[in-house]
């Protein structure tokens, strides 16, 4: 196989595959309304050291510890498993690392009845710089994993062609972003070629900036196009993406030139690339480069862009939406030949582009869960060495990192759609006790994150604490449970809107609410930060109601019921309460009071 020319992303001719489509609930495959996914990832554990001998040790671990019987099934390779190159322009395994090759390990894996899963990235390289990743190869490598009988597919986004991703050049900034505008001119001219119609139009004075990431320097408008999401820097709600639109009216229908008074950049804020649409929903007239200027402050008018125009107002938008678009159409190829080549084969796919072009947006429409930040951790382990943890940390690698986004992600998350990644458990590692790690499975459990174990499962014992943090079936059940739904937060002790405001400070309490299948209710309240806390904290079936009763399967018998079972999910201890509320009064640090709550 030949290899791809790395000149431009593919074009957008369906526009099923564009930002506009993004909130139509449309996915564009037949998905599976699937559970979060719960197994085992060889990243925390070894990082790229893993090796055939330890992950079939780790299918043993499994089936020795009974995980498997829990819900534990997937064992995913992560990166480090490849040979560094292609070999006739397929995959093939690190022969030291896994001298059996791919079809023996599936083949182990599968005997132990656990699933088997796989790794790879949309750029063109993996995230460990070997020049396998499947941009330019997804036919191909779709046959080889089908082939390989994988069950679960995890891709990164390293080294991306398209945008200026980990690894990737900075300047691939180019493609996602529009260039600075100062001005429009349109124009109309007769069969003889004169002009008959004609506007100025300047981008600050006259024009309109939506969403939250564009604004004005001096004269022009700079950063249209999208935030970067793969930091804790700025919220995932709201408009994330900018446009440029100007109300344009004329005097009848026709074509019209449009001219565009730009100045290119490469660097995040300042690109090349424009598209431009009429209304909503519209083709793109123009979705490619404009020349290159000689910086950034040197503008100069387009060519003509002909754009259609009807008598009176139209919404004309200038924009640059392709750091989703080509990230989606990325991911979009590798399912679209899974589903070519076997429609029927199940797997699982994982999109690992760490929040980086808000896929909570796009990621229902060919993902079963995405991540939402970069990594949980960047201190994995290695054979003997179990890798670092925090609860919290500056950046994203912590436990209360990831937590505080995804909280407030409850909206995109469902069983019809695919769930938020706040990556990997980090339950195992060292720098994690007891009482966090505790708190950690729970706030995973609420969020309906994927519970992809990340720890060298040969130091866990049957009666340690590790295992029965792990193997709590009362607080997995609600990361399994059928009706699927993300728990919301319906208070803090920050006076914000609880279940909108992103939060960074800790040093708070969280309750979280999440609504069950047999239309139960569960309650965690969360100390957030290292120190304890003594607040008294009393929720009453009223604010439940107002956040909540949309969501539940039985809100008439809840809010009616005359009294409740109260289960504590770690301690196991049950009281019936016939009071309409429920209190947590001093939590210590890190640590959780997570409640079931059965209507009687």
């Amino acid at each position: 196989m030949g290899e791809k020319n790395f000149e431009n992303p593919d074009k957008i001719t369906d526009l099923k595959y564009g930002f506009d489509a993004f909130k139509n609930g449309k996915a564009l495959f037949n998905k599976k309304k699937r559970l979060p996914t719960m197994g085992w990832n060889s990243w925390n554990a070894f990082g790229s050291g893993n090796t055939e001998a330890l992950t079939k040790a780790m299918c043993e671990k499994i089936v020795e510890l009974g995980l498997d019987k829990i819900g534990y099934k997937y064992v995913v390779l992560d990166d480090g498993c490849y040979n560094a190159k292609r070999v006739d322009g397929h995959l093939e395994s690190d022969p030291v690392k896994f001298p059996s090759g791919f079809q023996g390990m599936s083949d182990f894996v599968h005997s132990k009845r656990l699933k088997f899963g796989m790794y790879n990235d949309i750029g063109s390289k993996l995230c460990s710089g070997l020049e396998v990743g499947t941009c330019g190869y997804e036919e191909t490598d779709a046959k080889d994993y089908i082939k390989w009988d994988i069950d679960y597919i995890k891709v990164d986004n390293c080294y991306n062609v398209w945008d200026n991703a980990t690894f990737s050049n900075p300047e691939n900034a180019r493609f996602t972003f529009a260039p600075n505008i100062r001005s429009i001119r349109i124009n109309k001219t007769n069969d003889s070629g004169k002009s008959v119609f004609q506007i100025n139009l300047s981008a600050v004075e006259d024009g309109e900036i939506t969403g939250n990431r564009a604004f004005i320097e001096r004269d022009y408008v700079t950063g249209i196009g999208t935030f970067d999401g793969t930091g804790p820097d700025s919220t995932p709600l709201g408009e994330l993406s900018s446009e440029l639109v100007f109300n344009v009216n004329v005097p009848e229908d026709g074509e019209y030139d449009l001219y565009v008074t730009y100045a290119t950049g490469s660097f995040e804020g300042a690109g090349a690339w424009l598209q431009v649409t009429v209304g909503e929903n519209g083709e793109y007239y123009y979705d490619d480069f404009l020349s290159v200027t000689e910086n950034q402050d040197s503008f100069k008018e387009s060519p003509s862009i002909k754009i259609s125009l009807k008598a009176g107002e139209n919404r004309l938008r200038l924009m640059n939406h392709r750091r989703q678009e080509n990230t989606l159409l990325s991911y979009a190829k590798i399912k679209e030949n899974f589903e070519k080549i076997n429609p029927d084969k199940d797997i699982v796919f994982s999109i690992c582009e760490w929040g980086k072009t808000q896929p909570q947006n796009w990621g229902y429409k060919v993902g079963d869960s995405w991540r939402i930040l970069n990594d949980i951790t960047f201190q994995v382990g290695s054979d003997g060495d179990s890798g670092h943890a925090s609860w919290e940390g500056a950046y994203t690698t912590s436990v209360t990192a990831q937590y505080n986004k995804a909280v407030i992600m409850d909206s995109f998350s469902g069983p019809g759609k695919g769930y938020n990644d706040p990556d990997m458990l980090m339950i195992g590692m060292d720098g994690l006790n007891e009482t966090m790690c505790k708190t950690h499975m729970t706030m995973w459990c609420m969020m309906n994150s994927p519970l992809m174990l990340g720890m060298d499962l040969r130091n866990v014992k049957k009666d340690d604490f590790i295992c029965s943090v792990i193997s709590n079936e009362d607080v997995i059940a609600l990361d399994q449970d059928p009706l699927g739904i993300q728990a919301k937060r319906i208070y803090t002790t920050k006076a914000v809107s609880p279940d909108t405001t992103y939060l960074r400070d800790n040093d708070r309490i969280d309750v979280l609410c999440k609504p069950l299948a047999d239309g139960s209710i569960a309650l965690s309240f969360i100390n957030v930060s290292l120190g304890d806390r003594k607040d008294s904290v009393y929720i009453g079936t009223d604010l439940i109601k107002h956040y909540m009763s949309e969501k539940m399967a039985d809100p008439d018998r809840f809010f009616n019921a005359d009294k409740f079972e109260i289960t504590d999910l770690w301690t196991k201890e049950k009281k019936i309460s016939e009071e309409k509320g429920f209190s947590c009064n001093e939590l210590k640090a890190c640590d959780n009071l997570t409640i079931r709550i059965k209507p009687l």
